[in-house]
């Protein structure tokens, strides 16, 4: 018997939902869409552990180059990059970008990023099962950024996204924008972008699934007094309820608490951060995203629920960054990131 595609789909949107942690919360409670919800998954170490968004703090790294592309510059000239990252459950993710400078005023990077699942057992509608599967996405990026003046810089991503499950594909494509305004004598950063703009040009199914289109802002400032830089990041700007429901101590007496408040739904749209650089070739960062700990309001969530670190050292003519979260007890994650100047060797 041959599976229904809807059937599938609709357990392989649960699934991914649930993969990408900081998204099946607004899946659950606010009627969200948990489909491409892996582009906002980043592939930099710097992001990941400044909260798992970040989209003003400066890096010259070329793996940050899908933060924000009014972020790309001449800096990231012949740099090549590398990422891996260790998800929940089985899955691994990995990837690899290019950057070039494009005159005096502007730049260009390419890049592709893998994301598997590990493998799934498949059944029919009536429980029969018909063999393991391996759900998997790739993303194709290109991004351009210019010079607008001596302090604002803008640019634009194009992303093609192939996604294939069991027996069924999908294809879209998506586009970022995003402009970035940098004092260097305030050691001042401000950030604007729209992500995700776009649309699916192949279906799973008869059913068009949305791409999580968001507005975010961003905001880094450095310390006069000592290397550290500040950031919050603003997203999910294009509504403002995000309720959850708070589960209390998990016994079987208490009830989950629906949580709608001013002061919640702040919070679940803000990313803190602090990077801090005692030399160029060392730095240390740590991260705070209220949303994923309260999406993972269980009496099973971790204690470093919503909290993530971030480590880079360059050493010789190499890179190197690493960056740990572990929203809930069973969901470990590691990211690595490695990259070079190819004009260096």
């Amino acid at each position: 018997m041959i599976p229904r595609p809807g059937n599938i789909i609709r357990g392989l949107t649960l699934l991914l939902g649930v993969l990408t942690f900081g998204s099946v919360g607004a899946f659950a409670q606010s009627g969200g869409n948990t489909f491409y919800s892996f582009l906002d998954i980043p592939s930099s170490t710097l992001a990941y552990g400044l909260g798992g968004m970040n989209i003003s703090n400066i890096d010259d790294d070329i793996n940050a180059a899908d933060r924000n592309p009014g972020l790309l510059g001449s800096e990231v000239d012949m740099q090549l990059g590398i990422n891996y990252m260790r998800y929940v459950g089985e899955s691994n993710f990995a990837g690899i970008k290019f950057g070039h400078s494009a005159g005096d005023h502007g730049a260009w990077a390419a890049g592709v990023q893998y994301m598997g699942y590990g493998s799934i057992k498949g059944a029919d509608v009536n429980g029969v099962l018909t063999g393991d599967f391996s759900p998997k996405d790739m993303i194709l990026s290109g991004t351009y950024a210019h010079d607008i003046t001596d302090r604002w810089r803008g640019g634009a991503t194009l992303k093609y996204v192939y996604s294939t499950y069991d027996a069924y594909s999908a294809m879209a494509l998506g586009t970022d924008l995003g402009v970035n305004y940098y004092d260097p004598d305030r050691d001042l950063s401000f950030s604007a972008m729209i992500a995700n703009l776009g649309g699916q040009i192949k279906r799973f199914d008869r059913r068009y699934e949305r791409m999580p289109v968001d507005i975010r802002l961003g905001l880094s400032k450095g310390l006069s007094s000592i290397p550290l830089v500040l950031s919050v990041t603003a997203h999910d700007l294009t509504r403002w309820h995000l309720p959850y429901y708070d589960a209390g101590d998990g016994s079987e007496d208490s009830t989950p608490q629906l949580k709608d408040k001013f002061m919640s739904n702040l919070f679940r749209h803000l990313i803190f951060g602090a990077d801090f650089s005692p030399s160029d070739n060392f730095h240390i960062g740590l991260g705070y995203n209220y949303r994923t700990r309260t999406d993972m309001s269980t009496y099973k969530r971790s204690f470093l629920s919503g909290f993530s670190a971030c480590m880079g050292l360059n050493v010789r003519n190499f890179a190197l960054g690493i960056a740990f979260a572990q929203p809930h007890t069973g969901a470990t994650t590691l990211m690595l990131n490695i990259s070079t100047r190819l004009y260096e060797f």
